[in-house]
């Protein structure tokens, strides 16, 4: 009766121990919005259902083009991959985040072309969650 007594114990323990890591919560972004600037285009937004974590790792990627007045991509050398990355503390399960990219051509993209930003892709790097955003 002690050694199952004792067992019994042990096995409480550990489902004591194991159950606030399984019910840390459900990630998700609430809101995610981006805004164009010229070169740059700003991506904010606020991730819910993180749990007990101090921090998130948020990252952000695009391709860049520079596309001419008849909306076309004349050269291939006016393409390339942007991105950006931070760190964000996790408030009552929630964190607000906001990461600007920013394209740099050679040569540059001057009037009349202007950048367009497609495949934005915004990842919790930590839980393996994504939200697709287009273009811009």
């Amino acid at each position: 009766m002690r050694r199952f007594t004792l067992f019994a114990i042990l096995v409480l323990a550990m489902l004591v121990l194991g159950v606030p890591s399984a019910f840390a919560g459900s990630p998700h972004f609430v809101s995610v919005t981006a805004s164009r600037d010229g070169n740059s285009i700003t991506v904010s937004g606020k991730e819910a259902g993180l749990g007990n974590e101090a921090q998130v790792h948020i990252e952000v990627t695009a391709t860049a083009e520079c596309i001419n007045g008849g909306k076309h991509h004349p050269k291939a050398e006016n393409k390339e991959s942007v991105s950006a990355e931070g760190d964000f503390p996790v408030q009552n399960g929630k964190a607000n985040f906001s990461l600007t990219l920013t394209a740099s051509f050679q040569p540059d993209c001057s009037p009349p072309m202007t950048v367009r930003f497609s495949n934005v892709v915004v990842t919790d790097t930590e839980h393996g969650i994504s939200k697709s955003l287009g273009s811009f």
